[in-house]
Parts: C-alpha cells; sequence; structure tokens
C-alpha cells in the first residue's frame, strides 16, 4: 500500500475537523474586525483546500487502474497536490502582508476578547490536525503538505492568542496587523521548501540523498559487468523510487545472475525496488547510449 493511501483516513478526519472551525474562524474574523483571526482563517481555508485536493488525488490515484496511455497511473497526482498546496500557501502569505501594511496606516478596531475565544478553539481544531497527520509527513510528499499547512496555521493560531492578550492590555491596535505579517513570514519558508520538493519530483531528479557514482560503481563491480551506462533515477510520487540502467557484460555470463546480483544492490543498499536493467552482451551492436 502506498504511503498516502495508509493515511487517508486520518486525512478525511482531519478535514472534516478544519472544515467546521474555519467557519467558525470566519464568522468571528468579521465579526470582531480582527485582521490576524481573518489570516488565520484564510490560512485554515487553505488546509481544507489542501486537504481536499490531497485526498482527492489519492483516491484517483488508488482507482486509476489500468490505462494504455497511463503506463505509471495516476500516483503524479499526489505530487501535483503538493505543488498546489504550496500555491496557496504563497497567495495568502502575500494577501495577509499586503493587508497588514493597509492596515497600519489605518488601524481598525478590534474586539480582543472574542478574537481570544475563537483563536482558541482553532487552535485545539489544529492541534488536533497535527497530531493526525504528525505520522503520515515523513512518508508521504501530500501528506507533508497538507500537515505543513496545520503546522503553520497551528503556530498562527498561537500568534493570534498572544496578540489578541497583548491588545486587550494595552489597547496597541497595531498589534493585529503586526501578528498577520509574522504569520505571513513565517509561512513563506515552509511554502518554498514544499514547492520546491514537489518540483524536483515533477522534473525527475535522482531522489536527495541518491549518489548515482556510487550506484554506478557498485553495479560495475558485479561479476560479469564490464560497463554501466544509461543509468536513471527518480522519484514516481512519495514512497516510490524507480530506476532504468544499462548492463553491458562479457559474452557468455550468465545474464540471470547479473539481473539478481543487480537487482539485490538497488533493494539493499538504495531501497530501489522498482527498476529496469538490459543486459548486453559486450559483443552484441545496435544498443548506443543516449546522449540525453
Amino acid at each position: 500500500m502506498r504511503a498516502g493511501e495508509r493515511h487517508k483516513g486520518r486525512l478525511a478526519i482531519a478535514l472534516a475537523v478544519l472544515c467546521t472551525f474555519m467557519v467558525v474562524e470566519v464568522v468571528g474574523g468579521v465579526l470582531t474586525g480582527s485582521l490576524a483571526l481573518l489570516s488565520d482563517a484564510g490560512h485554515m481555508l487553505t488546509d481544507v483546500l489542501g486537504l481536499g485536493m490531497a485526498l482527492a488525488a489519492i483516491q484517483l490515484a488508488s482507482r486509476a487502474g489500468s490505462h494504455p496511455h497511463r503506463t505509471f497511473g495516476l500516483y503524479r497526482l499526489e505530487i501535483l497536490a503538493a505543488l498546489a498546496n504550496a500555491v496557496l500557501l504563497v497567495g495568502v502569505a502575500v494577501y495577509v502582508l499586503v493587508e497588514a501594511i493597509r492596515r497600519f496606516s489605518d488601524p481598525r478596531e478590534v474586539l480582543a476578547g472574542p478574537v481570544l475565544v475563537v483563536a482558541a478553539l482553532g487552535l485545539v481544531a489544529n492541534l488536533v490536525a497535527f497530531f493526525l497527520l504528525r505520522g503520515g509527513a515523513s512518508e508521504s510528499l501530500n501528506v507533508e503538505g497538507a500537515y505543513l499547512e496545520v503546522l503553520a496555521d497551528t503556530v498562527g493560531s498561537v500568534g493570534v492568542i498572544v496578540g489578541a492578550i497583548v491588545l486587550h492590555i494595552t489597547g496597541w491596535t497595531w498589534v493585529d496587523p503586526l501578528v498577520g505579517v509574522a504569520i505571513g513570514l513565517w509561512i513563506l519558508p515552509r511554502t518554498w521548501r514544499l514547492g520546491a520538493q514537489a518540483l524536483r519530483i515533477l522534473v525527475e531528479a535522482a531522489p536527495p540523498g541518491t549518489d548515482l557514482g556510487a550506484i554506478e560503481a557498485d553495479l560495475g563491480r558485479v561479476a560479469g559487468v564490464v560497463d554501466v551506462h544509461d543509468l536513471h533515477v527518480w522519484t514516481l510520487t512519495s514512497d516510490m523510487e524507480a530506476a532504468t540502467v544499462h548492463l553491458m557484460v562479457r559474452t557468455g555470463t550468465d545474464g540471470h545472475a547479473v539481473l539478481d546480483q543487480a537487482r539485490s544492490i538497488l533493494v539493499d543498499r538504495y531501497g530501489i525496488s522498482h527498476a529496469t536493467l538490459q543486459v548486453e552482451p559486450d559483443d552484441h551492436e545496435g544498443c548506443t547510449e543516449i546522449g540525453w
């Protein structure tokens, strides 16, 4: 079972919890006039959309079945969902920063008490979702995208609570937009990391930490192998690495033994269980190394 599929139930529960409290925060933000609360509600909206896309991607990937033109199924939908989450987070962060700057010059009255209550409820909802998704974040980039959104929103809820307390005690109206700016700036670097990971998979770069030179050298030491070329390693989706390689062997070498040893090396040393290996005798002509 794929990593995303294993955590589908937890994603669904987290989606239901956040969707409920998103409505509470939107209503609370409008009634209290708090930008910090509205920004937190906006971020929670991206959580809801992100979790919805994550679940949809997992469901479609699981039900895709065989198709003559989709030789790898629809597994990449999970990565596209993660990239979409990153784009949503950037949009929310930019909106909050722009609106906060506007409010610094035109402060509005904010009802600190109700803001504090609503933010506290939002924090509870985020903590529930946080613990539901934490286990799957290290296994699936799709789940990690949802997890990072919830983590950022949890920090945002804490910021809103602190801001509401300070506003209630001091009456400083600039505290509310300042909290909004802090939330926006805290979101951006984590969004960059998530988007970069998704793009790395979409451009089919080698998995992080993969030493292609070491793989080539290890395969080259298999008995009978005289040359290794056209080595490619990439990530299909979270927890699914694939590889292709050509192995040139001396004429008369047992190709079955070479295949068995090469596959063992890729699985045991590099965790690559899906590999396509082409064994070529050194007196064979017609298989030239591809230059791209």
